[in-house]
């Protein structure tokens, strides 16, 4: 176990290593303490506190703005049937939808089926808004035997996979990311109906009841892993979920969150997992900081890290949280049942206060980088606002019923919100592969724009997508093949937005 996780079995190497650490942590804030006009150490009847500004708003050069309305500007107006069939066509997503007993064959226009049971089911407008009874593989009888027979969370997520990793190989993609940084967080819906799995909460869903949807963003705007969540149980409980359970080629090193996401439990276990944790606080002011040595002496911080971690415990407990690690890292237990177990009702396990007590000094590790680091600080913030718009782009599919989510059951809840979460991919790659021969077109006609403002492009847009009204499932010969639409003519584009052919 110990070397699957690059770890001692000595706690001792273990504890002088994080020793070695918080010293020079704390030295490096405290030598830049003057310099660091963001950061400021009060106290308030005799303790210290932390406060740090927010960070400005990062100022947008004339040149990127131009960019980015030239290139959205070009994109094609296109329906969301179409585009579901067109990135269908490129991807064959719809190839890993299979059915539930074994030895069917697939017909060939199971893929038309297939979106249209995907459409309905992540606009939320039922699967008579998309039957056609002169189409034999969309009349309602048809669909309704695709969605029973083909839709499940198993083949969700092996056709949301092939889409996260079509977009993993875009040339655009990679300049966002690698697909090493990821972002959690949840969408809440309302259920108006009768169910065991939905649950209270007056600040998200008033007098109603409701669920969380917790997703997984990379940093390449794909969605690669969501659980649904009755009510709003605290999030850090199924963040190790989405890292250790999720299926595409992606592999995720660093994970950010808001404040919701955040416990101390998790910090260990993330450390002794390799991964780096990394939430927005937001009450910075209120966070202990912590040493591993009471006579250590961190100067002006002296004070501010006045508070002792338990290294005994942890050293008593180094092989029993070796094997959990191990275990998690192997699939021999579920991430989610393991948070359960160590803070179980409310209560820390002796092994949950040894990962809290590690989970402490890397909580530490991280406040003092957090407050010293104004890049790091920003970059955690992109990431959460990548997830955030996410999340915009799919309440606008997500618009019929008044974006309530009426089903009973956690696994219906599960397959429409699985939906969700793959039309969302699908225009994400459709608007990056759009977006990327308009950037190739420009760069050849055009000086060449800052690498720094193609990091910055976002294929989170939707206003050229038509959602509402049509759901005409038909392509273009050409686009079927696999070719491209042509792009607008950027001199008319604004005469061509009132059209979606």
């Amino acid at each position: 176990m110990a070397r699957a996780l690059d770890r001692s079995t000595d706690p001792a190497v273990e504890l002088d290593r994080l020793r070695q650490q918080v010293r020079a942590a704390y030295q490096e804030v405290g030598a830049n303490l003057a310099d660091n006009t963001a950061l400021q150490v009060l106290e308030e009847d005799g303790q210290p506190y932390i406060v740090l500004t927010p960070l400005a708003a990062q100022a947008e050069s004339a040149g990127l703005t131009r960019l980015r309305q030239q290139l959205s500007a070009r994109l094609p107006p296109v329906e969301l049937a179409a585009l579901l069939l067109e990135v269908a066509a490129f991807t064959d997503f719809t190839g890993a939808f299979t059915h539930l007993a074994d030895g069917q064959p697939a017909t060939a226009d199971l893929p038309l089926s297939l979106c249209a049971v995907l459409l309905a089911q992540a606009c939320n407008i039922g699967l008579k808004s998309v039957a056609r009874p002169e189409v034999p593989a969309l009349t309602l009888p048809h669909l309704v035997w695709v969605q029973h027979n083909y839709l499940r969370v198993e083949t969700l997520t092996a056709a949301n996979a092939r889409l996260v990793d079509a977009q993993a190989q875009l040339p655009l993609a990679q300049h966002w990311g690698g697909g090493e940084v990821a972002s959690a967080d949840g969408m809440r819906f309302v259920v108006p109906v009768r169910t065991i799995h939905a649950g209270w909460n007056r600040k998200y869903y008033a007098a109603e009841r409701g669920i969380t949807y917790y997703n997984f963003t990379s940093d390449q705007f794909s969605g690669f892993h969501g659980i649904v969540i009755p009510g709003t149980l605290r999030d850090s409980l199924f963040l190790l979920a989405g890292l250790l359970e999720q299926q595409t080629s992606l592999d995720p090193r660093e994970i950010m969150t808001d404040t919701h996401g955040f416990s101390e439990v998790v910090f260990g276990l993330f450390a002794l997992l390799g991964y780096r944790f990394s939430p927005r606080l937001a009450d910075l002011a209120d966070q202990r900081f912590w040493r591993l040595e009471k006579e250590d002496d961190y100067g002006p911080l002296n004070e501010l890290g006045r508070h002792v971690v338990n290294a005994r415990l942890i050293a008593e407990h180094w092989d029993d949280m070796l094997r959990l690690a191990g275990s998690l890292k192997l699939g021999k237990v579920k991430a989610t049942a393991v948070m359960r177990t160590l803070q179980r009702a409310g209560a820390l396990s002796g092994l949950g206060r040894a990962v809290a007590e590690l989970g402490r000094v890397e909580k530490t590790l991280y406040l003092l980088a957090y407050v010293q680091d104004e890049a790091y600080r920003r970059r955690i913030l992109v990431q959460l606002n990548r997830g955030e718009g996410r999340h915009a782009v799919a309440r606008a599919v997500f618009h019929g019923k008044k974006g309530e989510l009426r089903q009973r059951y956690r696994e219906g809840m599960e397959d429409q919100l699985g939906a969700l979460g793959l039309v969302v991919n699908a225009v994400v790659l459709w608007n990056t592969r759009y977006l990327q021969q308009a950037l190739e077109e420009h760069q050849a006609t055009e000086e060449a724009p800052e690498p720094g403002d193609v990091a910055r492009l976002s294929p989170l847009l939707h206003e050229h997508v038509n959602m509402l009204g049509r759901y005409d499932f038909t392509l273009p010969e050409r686009v079927a093949a696999g070719e491209l639409r042509p792009l607008r003519n950027l001199a008319n584009w604004q005469e061509q937005l009132v059209e979606f052919p």
